[in-house]
């Protein structure tokens, strides 16, 4: 499976717009995890890592970034600047977050728990 563009739904409203994720319509994956990135100093990049099992679903719900992903052959790269859009990554994806506007979020949707055993941080060995 590739890394794609998620487009979530987006209900317009004058008293202001709402967006949503649910599970068995926008997901390939179960939610068992949800983390937010945020206060990321200028140039500092995010990530720098794969996930043997986890899948994930980010999305800028403030500000802009660029999600980097390597798949060890091929690179993909998805510019975050609406809170309606979410790129999905399927595991063992490389994947770097870097360009951080000032005040940005990153929602992160997670497949799995926190498990320091599923990360491969060396893109080396990614690739071999």
């Amino acid at each position: 499976m590739e890394p794609s563009l998620i487009n979530l739904p987006k209900h317009l409203d004058e008293r202001g717009n709402l967006s949503f994720i649910e599970e068995d319509s926008h997901l390939p994956f179960e939610i068992q995890r949800i983390y937010w990135i945020y206060d990321v100093p200028g140039g500092e990049v995010r990530g720098g890592h794969a996930f043997k099992k986890n899948e994930e679903l980010i999305v800028a719900l403030s500000g802009s970034f660029d999600v980097v992903l390597h798949d060890g052959e091929k690179e993909y790269i998805f510019h975050l600047n609406r809170s309606y859009n979410g790129v999905y990554i399927p595991k063992m994806i490389w994947r770097s977050l870097k360009n951080f506007s000032t005040n940005s979020l990153a929602l992160v949707a997670a497949s799995e728990k926190f498990d320091e055993g599923d990360y491969i941080r060396n893109f080396e060995q990614f690739k071999g």
